[in-house]
C-alpha cells in the first residue's frame, strides 16, 4: 500500500507539471501551437465559460476516478481470500445502497446546472452589433455584411500566408468588444463554421440559415476551420477572422465598400480547388 500510494502521488505531481506545462504551451492567441494539447486561449466570454466548464468536468471526473481506484484497491487488499479466509455474509446496507444512489444523481444534477447555463448561453443571441453572413461553398467561405452596404466577398486559404493551411486571402474583419452575430449557410453540401477561441461551432446548411454569436475581446488574428466532412478539400478551406479597434473597421468598411462594389470578390477563378 505504501508502495501503491507513492506512486499514485508520483502521478499526480506528474499531471500537475504536465498541466503547467500545456498552459505554457498554449502559445498565440486565436491559432494551434505546436505540441497543444488544452484548449486554445479564450478570445470571447463563451469561450471563458466553455474553459470554466471543461476545468471544472476535470477536476470532478478526477475526483470520482481517484475515489473509484482507492476502493479498487482496498476491496483487492482487504478482501482477498489469504486476508479474509471468511467472507462476510451481508447482503444489504441500507445506508450504502441508499448512498450510492443518491450522490451520482447529486452529482449529476451539479453538471447539468452549469451545463444548461453554457447552452442557454450560446444559444441565445443577444442584440447584435454587426451582422455578418457566412456561406460554406466547396471549398471556401463567402461573407457578407448586410449592415454595412451588403457587399461580399469570397475567402480562400493562401498557400504563401502563415500560419500553414489557415491563412487566407481576404480576412472576415470584426470589430473588438461588439456582439457579432454570424448567420450561417451552405451553398452546395453541409458545411461547418468553427473557431475554437471563440468558443463558435455551428452547421452551415444549404437552404438553412442558422445563427451563433461572439464577443471578441481582444484585438488580433484568430483562426478556424470548416469541421464537417463536405468533400474532397474539406481541409483546405479555413476560416480567418481579423478583431480590430472601432476606427480600423470602420476605415475597412469604405475600404472594402469600393473594393467589392461591382460584385468582385476573391481572385476565385474557377470551382479548382487550393489542391489543384
Amino acid at each position: 500500500m505504501g508502495r501503491m500510494g507513492r506512486h499514485l502521488l508520483g502521478l499526480a505531481v506528474a499531471g500537475v507539471m504536465m498541466a503547467a506545462g500545456g498552459a505554457a504551451l498554449a502559445g498565440e492567441l486565436g491559432q494551434p501551437s505546436p505540441w497543444e494539447w488544452t484548449l486554445q486561449p479564450s478570445g470571447s466570454p463563451v469561450m471563458d465559460n466553455i474553459v470554466w466548464f471543461h476545468n471544472f468536468l476535470f477536476v470532478l471526473i478526477t475526483v470520482i476516478t481517484l475515489f473509484v481506484l482507492a476502493l479498487l484497491v482496498i476491496v483487492v487488499v482487504k478482501f482477498n481470500a489469504r486476508a479474509n479466509p471468511v467472507p462476510s455474509r451481508t447482503t444489504h446496507n441500507t445506508l450504502i445502497e441508499v448512498a450510492w444512489t443518491l450522490i451520482p444523481v447529486l452529482i449529476l444534477v451539479g453538471i447539468s446546472v452549469p451545463s444548461f447555463r453554457l447552452l442557454f448561453l450560446e444559444l441565445d443571441i443577444p442584440k447584435a452589433d454587426l451582422t455578418v453572413k457566412a456561406t460554406g461553398k466547396q471549398w471556401y467561405w463567402s461573407y457578407a455584411y448586410p449592415d454595412n452596404g451588403k457587399f461580399e466577398f469570397d475567402s480562400l486559404m493562401a498557400q504563401d500566408k502563415q500560419p500553414r493551411l489557415l491563412g487566407v486571402d481576404n480576412e472576415m474583419v470584426v470589430p473588438v468588444n461588439k456582439v457579432i452575430r454570424v448567420q450561417t449557410t451552405g451553398a452546395d453540401v453541409i458545411h461547418a463554421f468553427a473557431l475554437p477561441a471563440f468558443g463558435v461551432k455551428i452547421d452551415a446548411i444549404p437552404g438553412r440559415l442558422n445563427e451563433t454569436w461572439f464577443k471578441a475581446t481582444k484585438v488580433g488574428m484568430y483562426y478556424g476551420q470548416c469541421s464537417e466532412l463536405c468533400g474532397k478539400d474539406h481541409a483546405f478551406m479555413p476560416i480567418a477572422i481579423r478583431v480590430v479597434s472601432d476606427q480600423e473597421f470602420a476605415s475597412w468598411v469604405e475600404t472594402a465598400k469600393k473594393k467589392y462594389a461591382s460584385g468582385g470578390t476573391s481572385t476565385f477563378a474557377s470551382a479548382a480547388g487550393p489542391t489543384q
